[in-house]
């Protein structure tokens, strides 16, 4: 897998964010594409190695697609220039939670983990009811050495602890979040070999599925929203 030339087609969309642009390069799109579906692939399989939920689906299954909805956006650039995917039990559903990968040139690549979706309210309601259930288990989690070395939990949160949950819990500031996720920068050099780059993300995302089971436990009666 080449995952130079996935940067570079990126990197030439982003300069050449257009319709016109995009509909005349389709052919170094289906190649860049094919590359980053071939690292999913590799990406999905040593994640198997710790975490067999995550086996079971395609490539083309767990990634987005380029085109942006701009309908309610400032920015009308019809492309997002990143390729991204989501590994989970779910596919690329927002829950269960599992395995993001986000490339994108100019240093702005990241791995994630954990639930990124602020606007389903059953979700957040289950995650915050079980930290106030389950306070230590939390704690052990995001207080382990390892952890707190290479992650910090990030999230959109309120000003203050809901009503509904006690303002001195030991947790309060978790139980003020509406999302708990990890994101785990990667420069472009660090995604250019891909050898190196597989190597790393695994040994990352390994270390994310302590706080991945302890979310997707609490939202274990979480169904998505019908459309």
């Amino acid at each position: 897998m080449d995952t130079r030339l996935i940067l570079s087609y990126l990197t030439a969309l982003e300069e050449n964010n257009n319709r016109e642009w995009y509909h005349q390069h389709k052919a170094e799109y289906q190649k860049a594409n094919a590359q980053f579906e071939e690292l999913v692939q590799a990406l999905m399989l040593r994640i198997g190695e710790f975490d067999q939920s995550v086996l079971g689906h395609l490539p083309g299954e767990l990634t987005f697609k380029l085109a942006r909805d701009t309908r309610f956006s400032h920015d009308k650039s019809p492309y997002n220039p990143a390729f991204r995917a989501h590994i989970s039990a779910g596919g690329k559903l927002p829950v269960p939670v599992g395995y993001y990968l986000m490339l994108r040139p100019g240093d702005r690549s990241f791995l994630g983990g954990g639930l990124f979706a602020d606007c389903f309210r059953d979700a957040t309601r289950m995650v915050r009811d079980y930290i106030a259930a389950h306070g230590e288990a939390w704690e052990e989690v995001i207080r382990d050495p390892d952890f707190q070395r290479r992650f910090t939990v990030a999230g959109s949160a309120l000003k203050k602890v809901p009503a509904d949950y006690d303002k001195d819990h030991p947790q309060a500031e978790y139980l003020k979040n509406k999302s708990w996720y990890l994101e785990y920068p990667l420069r472009d050099e660090e995604v250019a070999d891909p050898e190196a780059f597989l190597t790393k993300a695994a040994g990352l995302f390994r270390g994310m599925r302590p706080f991945n089971d302890y979310l997707n436990r609490a939202l274990a009666d979480f169904r998505m929203p019908e459309r």
